[in-house]
């Protein structure tokens, strides 16, 4: 017979099997954006990677982000995970895409807390700012939360959604 730890394993393991990651960096994010993809595909999960492939100095965030967030708003990812220096541009720069809930992110309870609030469907951090271990615990907060479907968080998340189609 299957303990609850087991059946929550399953049910986390499921998960990750279908949900499918997309993740972008620039420069200043390019290292941790490395170190996340490993950990993604090493726990299970699919990756998409919008770039950058390389170190550039010279490279601008809204190119990898804006089509991550693309991908993320057309369902073609589940969620995503948007890196720059600070995490302020990438979040900035995911926030205009339409359908796109993007937060930048520095501690555990605010990584749950957004998805199963707000319904936040993009994680955004600072490659410069937060360390790889906290990162790591951070993106896991995200990706395990689901969306409360309660009528409160709907109606909110509606408002937010009416104010994209003004």
């Amino acid at each position: 017979m299957e303990s609850e730890n087991d059946i929550e394993k399953g049910s986390t393991e499921n998960r990750r099997e279908t949900m499918s990651i997309g993740i972008a960096a620039d420069h200043g994010g390019f290292e941790l954006k490395v170190q996340l993809v490993a950990a993604l595909t090493f726990a299970g999960y699919l990756v998409k990677d919008f770039g950058a492939f390389e170190l550039i100095d010279s490279d601008d965030y809204p190119d990898f982000v804006v089509p991550m967030a693309r991908a993320v708003s057309e369902g073609k990812v589940t969620r995503g995970l948007a890196i720059c220096g600070s995490g302020v541009g990438a979040c900035i720069a995911a926030n205009k895409v339409t359908g796109v809930r993007a937060a930048l992110i520095t501690d555990s309870f605010s990584a749950h807390q957004g998805v199963e609030d707000d319904d936040m469907n993009v994680l955004c951090l600072g490659g410069r700012i937060t360390g790889s271990a906290l990162a790591w615990e951070l993106v896991l907060a995200f990706l395990n939360a689901e969306f409360k479907t309660e009528e409160k968080y709907i109606r909110r998340l509606n408002k937010v959604t009416a104010l994209e189609k003004r």
